[in-house]
Parts: structure tokens; C-alpha cells; sequence
């Protein structure tokens, strides 16, 4: 009995980490930048509290390349 509870906070904690990690990942935003100026096109805001432009770049992006 004590292994099956021992298991089953294991397996909790750890799904609760990848569901964490996954949220953080998929709420990042998109910043496009131009592939021949190298400079900020367009930043996609995922989060609706987040209010960040090409002059209010955030510390972790999506880096995508465009034209």
C-alpha cells in the first residue's frame, strides 16, 4: 500500500512539472523578425496580461525569421 502511494505522488508531481513546462512553452510570444534588416517586425502577444512591442522586447522569445 505504501508503494502504490509513494508511486502515485511520483507520477503526480512529475505530470505537474511537464504540464508547468508545456504552458510556459506555448505562452512565450513570437517575435518575426526581418531576415534582411535583421531588425523586430512584429511581436505576437500570447498572454493577454503581456503588453510587449519590437521598442519592449521580452527577456525569452520565439525567434522567427521572416521576409
Amino acid at each position: 500500500m505504501k508503494n502504490i502511494l509513494v508511486n502515485s505522488v511520483v507520477f503526480l508531481s512529475l505530470s505537474a512539472g511537464v504540464l508547468y513546462a508545456f504552458n510556459y512553452a506555448i505562452t512565450l510570444p513570437d517575435v518575426k523578425f526581418s531576415y534582411s534588416s535583421d531588425q523586430c517586425v512584429e511581436v505576437i502577444n500570447y498572454n493577454s496580461e503581456d503588453n510587449f512591442s519590437c521598442e519592449n522586447l521580452p527577456t525569452k522569445f520565439n525567434h522567427i525569421w521572416v521576409e
